[in-house]
């Protein structure tokens, strides 16, 4: 199991980052920046973001996975990418949204993911 997400420390605007099971909503790694940010908290309520949108995917016939979740807040930006290996399993990173890009926060994501054996 290896389930080290620091390298997403390194993203500009970074606030925390964290990996959650999303059956239980506990989480299995996290990182934390400069800002006092509770991801315990964070990671069991986007456990029902999570739950609710593939809830949503299987009432709409959907046949497909989550890639990832973007909510934009007016300070922040919060990433959501289960993983495609086991999407039971998330990974949720909080970034200043003022200081931070999106694009390369979204690659960043996907390049820890591929490193993650859950």
């Amino acid at each position: 199991m290896s389930t080290n997400i620091s390298a997403l420390k390194e993203l500009s605007g970074f606030i925390g980052a964290c990996l959650v099971d999303s059956d239980t909503g506990l989480m299995l790694a996290a990182e934390t920046g400069n800002i006092k940010f509770d991801l315990e908290a964070a990671g069991a309520a986007n456990t029902e973001v999570v739950r609710a949108k593939n809830a949503a995917m299987r009432a709409l016939g959907l046949e497909d996975q989550i890639e990832d979740i973007l909510i934009t807040l007016g300070k922040q930006i919060h990433l959501i990418r289960p993983l495609a290996a086991n999407p039971a399993v998330f990974l949720y990173v909080a970034l200043d949204r003022s200081a931070s890009n999106l694009g390369l926060a979204r690659l960043k994501a996907k390049g820890v993911e591929g490193t993650l054996k859950v």
